[in-house]
């Protein structure tokens, strides 16, 4: 039996069908829903199982949806939880702060002076809880002073040492000896290493907390803090 033609309803035979959208049609009745240009499996673009040429195919929209009394509960239901998630993540993150800076070999050097400094200020507290008085101002001053290395906090004093400037020249050869009364490691380049009880050979004085000398026992040379050393 022929199917009816989806737009006339009229017979439509083999010879003239066109099977198309779940639909029989027509050869001619296979047009645009809306201008009527006849079609053909090559340039029709269904919509809701009905053929429209390019030019007429429906556009896709966005559904608006109405603010009704339970939109809008939900909508200020998910505003209020994303400020409560800004805030706990404002919490979380406070005095990390977000600027990153570059690891250089000179912030590398005040890392570890600050290191340092905080370490001080905690053995001075330490020392002033346990022996119930006052740290000396001159030991308070952490800003100018390092601990020395491998030594007891509980057991030791140390002198205040002055964060010497970068690049100071070195002085010229032949001076004094002194002898090491701490351990110390070079923390940078110009810096020499030396060991309790090492002689410091040719030692000049640059300032306050800083000398210039060779390690007799190694024979290298470099800038050492004043207060690790004692005269000979």
């Amino acid at each position: 039996m022929n199917p009816p033609c989806s737009r006339c309803n009229k017979t439509v035979y083999p010879t003239e069908k066109v099977n198309c959208l779940d639909k029989y049609w027509h050869k001619g009745c296979f047009s645009c829903e809306v201008c009527k240009m006849t079609l053909n499996m090559k340039n029709y673009k269904g919509f809701d199982k009905k053929p429209y040429c390019s030019q007429h195919y429906p556009k896709t929209s966005f559904t608006s949806v109405a603010d009704t009394p339970e939109n809008i509960r939900l909508k200020q239901q998910s505003k209020m939880q994303s400020q409560v998630l800004y805030k706990e993540d404002f919490e979380k993150n406070k005095g990390k702060g977000f600027s990153v800076v570059t690891d250089t070999p000179e912030m590398q050097r005040i890392k570890k002076t600050q290191e340092q400094i905080s370490n001080i200020k905690y053995h001075e507290e330490y020392e002033k809880s346990r022996m119930g008085g006052e740290v000396p101002p001159s030991e308070s001053n952490a800003n100018q002073a390092y601990q020395p290395q491998g030594a007891n906090p509980q057991n030791y004093n140390y002198e205040p040492q002055p964060v010497r400037s970068a690049g100071a020249p070195p002085p010229p050869s032949g001076g004094k000896r002194y002898r090491a009364v701490y351990d110390y490691a070079a923390a940078d380049e110009d810096e020499v290493s030396f060991m309790d009880g090492d002689v410091i050979l040719d030692v000049q004085q640059i300032d306050e907390g800083w000398m210039f000398g060779r390690v007799e026992r190694t024979g290298q040379q470099g800038m050492l803090p004043a207060n690790y050393v004692e005269p000979l």
